[in-house]
């Protein structure tokens, strides 16, 4: 259980007396707005709930849309792994995946999550749904970048007798590292997105934090205040990408 929602029924604990019918949220309005110094322990756990979801996420997710990524491209047609029924697969694959929106996907990851972590709600099982999700979109976005690049270092590369591999992570890898920074920039946003719809399946977060208390309570301080902290870690995490890509491809 999250913990807004365990603060949430710490709140209905207290609110004995009040009329029938009435909702932990009611009781909030009621008493103008929760109170700070209890309200700053739930908003640090859901920062924190947010961050773990995000970085976990953006690390696995990472790797296997790089290696995805990369096979896209090596085994496209004239590529120099080229092999079209295994590029065919992984292409139905992430086409498959990406259009369907976040929350169905998560509902329908149900019987996987429950199998790999043993439950269908909570931290764990989103970030099996997250995890799926932000893969497939890396892996395109790592192809993108990749067929972008000039073939001509790469024909260079293999005239001089480069092998496979060697071509993959002395010529492609480095001549693509920045613009593949700056996707996975790119990516750790909408994996921020999709954080704020984990709260639905009980994974909590400043989603779940602005709506229980913000959006349910009709307490505007709350909801502006994650949108705020929102702001603030997309802003650092953009700031940093664009530096390091700069960094990257000035050397």
């Amino acid at each position: 259980m999250s913990a807004s929602t365990t603060y949430a029924s710490d709140i209905w604990s207290t609110g004995a007396g009040f009329a029938p019918g009435a909702t932990p949220q009611t009781f909030v309005l009621a008493k103008g707005g929760l109170e700070w110094d209890r309200l700053g322990d739930t908003f640090k756990d859901a920062t924190v709930e947010t961050l773990t979801m995000v970085l976990v996420t953006l690390l696995i997710s990472g790797i296997l849309g790089l290696v995805i990524g990369m096979l896209l491209y090596t085994t496209r047609s004239g590529g120099i792994l080229s092999n079209r029924p295994v590029y065919w697969v992984l292409n139905f694959l992430v086409n498959f995946v990406r259009p369907i929106p976040f929350i169905i996907l998560l509902t329908a990851l149900g019987p996987l999550t429950d199998a790999l972590v043993g439950t269908r709600i909570g931290l764990e099982a989103a970030i099996v749904g997250m995890v799926i999700a932000a893969t497939f979109g890396a892996a395109r976005i790592v192809e993108q970048n990749l067929v972008s690049l000039d073939p001509g270092m790469i024909e260079a590369a293999k005239a001089m007798g480069a092998s496979p591999l060697r071509i993959i992570f002395t010529v492609i890898v480095p001549e693509a590292l920045g613009p593949l920074i700056l996707g996975f920039t790119f990516m750790f946003i909408a994996i921020v997105d999709m954080s704020a719809m984990a709260g639905y399946i009980g994974a909590g977060g400043l989603g779940d934090f602005a709506i229980v208390y913000g959006y349910r309570a009709f307490n505007d301080q709350v909801t502006w205040l994650t949108v705020l902290v929102i702001i603030v870690i997309v802003q650092v995490a953009q700031l940093f990408g664009n530096w390091l890509a700069r960094k990257v491809m000035r050397r």
